[in-house]
């Protein structure tokens, strides 16, 4: 697979583990800040919110880069970069909100969760197309091309 072919998922894929580590410093931060040594993981109010952003952020990660990198290959590599970066943003926001209050962090949850399940169907949808493609001989995504220029 030439480089440019993944060249937008790498970067996003770079990115996130970029925003991984500053949401670990943040906690290190806080810990120093609040006085909550390892390996406790509550402390004041303020500490345990960000301590749960970072934790809340992690779980999600893996499920990132697996569909990310999925829907990319199979699907587009510039829509999935693209929702990649949303997610990302999203995922600051949900960062930054919680760090703040508990209340704050909803909307940025929802928005990067509905990121995060475009990248599924989309996943879904380029497995299935190519699938169809090897295994039947049969391209639907050219076939649809095909018909939707037709139209």
């Amino acid at each position: 697979m030439p480089e440019d072919a993944v060249v937008g998922l790498a970067a996003v894929t770079v990115l996130a583990v970029l925003q991984q580590a500053y949401f670990s410093l943040q906690v290190i931060y806080a810990r120093r800040k609040y006085s909550v040594s390892p390996p406790s993981t509550s402390g004041p109010p303020q500490f345990d919110r960000i301590f749960r952003a970072q934790v809340h952020c992690s779980e999600y990660f893996p499920v990132f880069l697996s569909v990310l990198w999925t829907s990319g290959v199979f699907f587009s590599q510039g829509v999935s970069s693209a929702c990649g970066l949303l997610y990302l943003y999203g995922r600051l926001r949900y960062f930054r909100g919680y760090s703040q209050s508990s209340q704050q962090r909803l909307a940025p949850l929802y928005f990067s969760i509905r990121v995060l399940w475009v990248l599924v169907g989309s996943s879904v949808l380029g497995l299935f197309l190519s699938f169809c493609r090897v295994y039947l001989e049969l391209d639907l995504r050219h076939e649809l091309g095909c018909a939707l220029s037709l139209v």
